[in-house]
């Protein structure tokens, strides 16, 4: 038995999330899951409505009640503060303490990788990504705003407990995968205190496992090595923001947003599933979007819930419909969202 809370969030999330649940129904059915489904109204509309993002008692039932969360994009321009996705998810993060953000990039077909002469065999790395410290907790401040003598500061932040678990999370999940290496990547040679903490609990981490390689990159050579060399990378782990951005490099490494899952996790507690890509208004309500990110983040949460044989086979059943064509415009097909769903469910 596992309770899902459902968030479909905004633009076209409102299309893929309910596709996604296709599947985690039919896969319910097949293998008797025990699946339950409870659905939020929170994003955009209900802002607008009367005001509210996160409610706090809404928290607390994530927490308390529920297995893991399955979330869609969020934004909508009709919200330029973008305050009701910051509540939402970066709350979540934060107020659920999901502290591993786990950005696989797997080349699922060699034919949508930008990169000449690789394929999946070279393109198949996981991100760990620090979620709830860096430069993300908001911490800083302006003085004199809008003069011409303005300063702005804006403070990260690395705590030994932040930067211990995200690290040894890294070197377990590469341990329990049998994959070849840890690589962590830091500024340390700029940011010289926070980074050398990095440096330090990352030398002390990996000692405990010696049996797993490892070693460490600086952040801009470990972009430049994503796009020269992605086979030489396998685990990697990194602060919050660098995370993000290299995180973005990965999804066009293995096809774009359209086939990026994520999740944001604490062992053994309620986490948070969510497609990478955004809420795409100029397209929301044509019946186009990609929903295969968000099967394989459902495939990420079902692993998470103790099945990960059934992420296996939505991947599969992903590699398929790309390997056919049975894809929605933006890669080349001319399926409609719910048509790329039903060839995945007959796959499956």
């Amino acid at each position: 038995m596992a309770r899902i809370a459902v968030i479909p969030g905004d633009g076209i999330g409102n299309e893929v999330i309910p596709e996604g649940l296709r599947v985690l129904r039919h896969l319910d059915g097949k293998h008797g899951l025990g699946l339950t489904f409870e659905h939020f109204d929170l994003g955009a509309e209900r802002y607008l409505r009367d005001g509210t993002t996160m409610p706090p008692e809404v928290m607390a039932r994530f927490r308390d009640e529920f297995d893991a969360i399955l979330l869609g994009a969020l934004g909508d321009p009709r919200v330029p503060s973008n305050v009701h996705a910051k509540d939402i998810l970066l709350g979540s993060r934060f107020q659920l303490d999901l502290y591993v953000n786990l950005r696989p990039v797997r080349l699922l077909d060699a034919r949508y990788c930008p990169l000449k002469g690789k394929g999946p065999d070279e393109v198949d790395m996981v991100v760990f990504r620090e979620n709830t410290e860096g430069l993300y907790t908001g911490i800083g401040g302006q003085f004199k705003r809008g003069t011409e003598d303005e300063v702005a500061i804006e403070q990260e932040i690395n705590t030994r407990k932040g930067v211990e678990r995200i690290i040894r999370a890294a070197f377990e999940y590469a341990r329990a995968q049998k994959r070849r290496s840890v690589c962590m990547s830091d500024k340390a040679n700029a940011m010289r205190h926070g980074h050398d903490l990095w440096q330090r609990v990352f030398k002390l981490v990996a000692a405990e496992y010696p049996d797993i390689p490892s070693f460490h990159l600086y952040v801009d050579v470990l972009a430049m090595e994503m796009v020269r060399a992605p086979e030489r990378l396998d685990v990697i782990v990194t602060t919050n923001l660098f995370g993000d951005i290299v995180t973005d490099l990965g999804a066009a490494l293995q096809g774009g947003l359209g086939l990026a899952g994520s999740g944001n996790i604490h062992p053994g507690k309620v986490s948070l599933f969510e497609p990478v890509h955004g809420s795409a208004p100029d397209i929301a309500g044509q019946g186009i979007a990609n929903p295969l990110a968000t099967m394989l983040a459902c495939g990420m949460m079902l692993t998470h819930l103790g099945h990960p044989e059934l992420e296996a086979q939505i991947q599969d059943a992903v590699r398929g419909n790309l390997a056919d064509g049975q894809v929605t415009r933006e890669l080349g097909g001319s399926m409609s969202t719910k048509d790329v769903t039903d060839a995945l469910i007959s796959r499956l």
